[in-house]
């Protein structure tokens, strides 16, 4: 498969910690507050765009907890390959609901991950993983597993081609925990940077009622660095020519396992990309009045902002009830000799 992709863009599906916001019980000022971009589902995202064979692809970026609801309020109709970050129960708590994607594909799904993290999703999805153990026959997702290696102290791993996409690991720190960041470019067209981008920094679309696209032809080469809390000095040197990074800002005090809000603007600014986006926030972050504080070309992420090509945004409603298609494929699907597909 050769060509350019075309229209590829990232959603940002959640945005939340791991409590997701408004917190259970609480009434603070955010978790009460009636500014849509202050509730945030768990934090992942979606990477969608149109291959060189003409072929529309979803890659997820985390399975988090609220997985269904973030499908269902995006409309994503297909799921081609997950890549993971980090085992913790708000990053892969959404793995079963992906079997849908399965059903409507009728076709497994690859499943990227160092392979610590593929063992916690064996040990915790054992129904999934190991069929034959499992009390009955029933529904599940079809998964193919992928180890993922990098460097334990720093720096890349190989890069996964995937329909005209490359996603490459990147070494991160969660606390003591090693982590991955993922920088995602097209296949072949990794900027030799030297320095960091140029590009002129912009403002994001702050409309909190759709999917609102930032205005730039695309925000490739990304780099998607979620639960960090130290970036190894090996791996600076992959999150050079970015035009996008996204990174954690858990709160305005320090955390132990998280960045802070000055730190992520300090790392950011370190970077360098043409804009940068927070995510995985708590309930200390207030978005209208923290947003604006912000330096130019760094913004807070909210649920359901694209990035990427205009023509893709579309307004997000509440779900409404769907008229069953002839075609619809059912619950179910067997996978009887399906093989994995290559990128």
């Amino acid at each position: 498969m050769s060509g350019p992709v075309r229209d590829a863009r990232l959603i940002f599906l959640g945005t939340g910690t791991s409590g997701g916001i408004p917190l259970i019980a609480c009434s603070c000022p955010v978790c009460a507050s009636q500014d849509p971009r202050d509730t945030r589902t768990r934090t992942g995202a979606a990477v969608q765009w149109i291959d060189p064979g003409g072929t529309p692809r979803t890659v997820l970026l985390d399975a988090t907890p609220d997985l269904r609801q973030q499908a269902l309020r995006h409309d994503l109709t297909r799921c081609d390959a997950i890549f993971f970050t980090h085992s913790h129960v708000d990053h892969i708590f959404g793995l079963d609901e992906v079997r849908r994607f399965n059903a409507v594909m009728k076709a497994p799904i690859d499943v990227y991950a160092e392979p610590a993290v593929l063992e916690a999703l064996k040990r915790v999805y054992k129904h999934v993983f190991d069929k034959d153990a499992a009390d009955n026959d029933s529904f599940v997702a079809t998964l193919i597993a992928h180890p993922v290696d990098v460097p334990e102290r720093g720096g890349a791993g190989a890069p996964i081609d995937c329909w005209g996409l490359r996603f490459t690991p990147i070494r991160m720190m969660h606390g003591r925990l090693p982590i991955l960041g993922w920088r995602v470019e097209e296949t072949g067209n990794r900027q030799q940077a030297t320095g960091n981008s140029q590009e002129k920094p912009q403002r994001a679309m702050s409309s909190p009622s759709a999917e609102c696209p930032v205005p730039s032809a695309s925000p490739f080469p990304l780099a998607y660095c979620t639960d960090v809390s130290a970036i190894p000095t090996a791996s600076w040197a992959a999150l050079t020519g970015l035009r996008t990074v996204v990174l954690d800002a858990l709160r305005i005090r320090r955390h132990p396992t998280h960045f802070s809000l000055d730190q992520a603007v300090s790392a950011a600014e370190r970077i360098g990309a043409a804009q940068s986006f927070f995510v995985h926030m708590s309930h200390e972050i207030a978005h209208a009045k923290v947003d604006e504080g912000l330096p130019e070309g760094m913004n807070l992420a909210y649920d359901g902002l694209v990035l990427g090509t205009p023509a893709q945004a579309r307004s997000v409603a509440p779900p409404v009830a769907r008229q069953t298609r002839a075609d619809d494929p059912g619950e179910e699907w067997n996978p009887g000799t399906a093989e994995g597909r290559k990128g």
